[in-house]
């Protein structure tokens, strides 16, 4: 009993500075959320004065404003419609290609699988000015359609280069078992293979939610018309030429970024299941 106790104790001993450094890293992530959210409940006095301090007299005047005066339900409305179709299509083409791949045995399978990982290496907004010339010529600026087709195209090398993974790892029986049921190719994929990659679809979405929810590079090139701007966007109408209100600014991206943070917290085990899928064998 006594040997226990003494391991018991130089193993946690060992993992104190361990524990140590996350609540280090978990402080010093957090410190711009607190930021965030405390300088939205201030004035422009108060913000200016004492910036990385507690609101001695919080108003909720910014949140206000962003709710009544500011069209903020409209925009809030538009990044749920991109963000939400953006993810729709990148989960179902990117699995519907992740399964062809991974049962695709030809080398034009691997050079196709290749020509999608290429877009992992290259950031797209280098083809920013060809893009904008596209979406002028298909007549989608000015719409949500050019953010949706260019998240879209964003997304799929990512989404592709997991789910391919995740299905190759499947076991064959399932497969079998299946084609001897009779079941077809679409069978499979809708009953037995998007169920088991949920926690890869998972990782995927939450991956591409993130860059396309905060995107303003894209929205700032393809949209001027004020009812189809995106959350962020509307940020910049709130920065003058000589002066910015900036405990608006804070209430508008402390309200902006709610629905990721629920989003996810919803599904985090999911993610790490996601991430960690294959990493252990046996």
């Amino acid at each position: 009993m006594e040997k226990q106790k003494t391991s018991s104790l130089r193993l946690s001993r060992m993992h104190i500075p361990s524990h140590i450094i996350m609540i280090v890293w978990c402080l010093i992530s957090l410190f711009p959320i607190f930021l965030l959210v405390s300088n939205s409940l201030k004035d422009r006095m108060n913000l200016f004065r004492d910036p990385f301090g507690l609101p001695l007299s919080p108003t909720l005047d910014n949140y206000t404003y962003v709710m009544s005066d500011s069209n903020f339900f409209r925009y809030f409305a538009n990044s749920i419609v991109v963000v939400v179709g953006s993810l729709t299509m990148i989960l179902l083409l990117g699995s519907l290609a992740a399964y062809a791949l991974a049962h695709w045995k030809a080398k034009v399978a691997r050079i196709t699988y290749y020509f999608f990982i290429i877009g992992m290496m290259l950031p797209i907004k280098i083809a920013t000015i060809r893009l904008l010339e596209l979406m002028k010529i298909m007549r989608l600026l000015n719409t949500l359609w050019s953010l949706l087709l260019v998240y879209i195209a964003m997304g799929l090398p990512i989404a592709i280069f997991v789910l391919t993974e995740f299905i190759r790892n499947l076991p064959a029986d399932l497969y079998e078992a299946a084609y001897i049921d009779g079941a077809k190719r679409f069978k499979i994929y809708h009953s037995i293979v998007l169920p088991l990659i949920k926690p890869a679809l998972a990782t995927v979405a939450i991956y591409n939610l993130v860059p396309i929810w905060n995107d303003l590079w894209f929205p700032l090139i393809f949209i001027t018309r004020e009812e189809v701007k995106t959350v962020l966007l509307a940020v910049t109408k709130l920065q003058g030429q000589y002066a910015t209100d900036w405990p608006k600014v804070f209430a508008l991206l402390t309200m902006s970024a709610l629905p990721v943070l629920i989003l996810y917290l919803s599904m985090s085990k999911q993610f790490v299941a996601g991430l960690t899928a294959g990493a252990v064998k046996g």
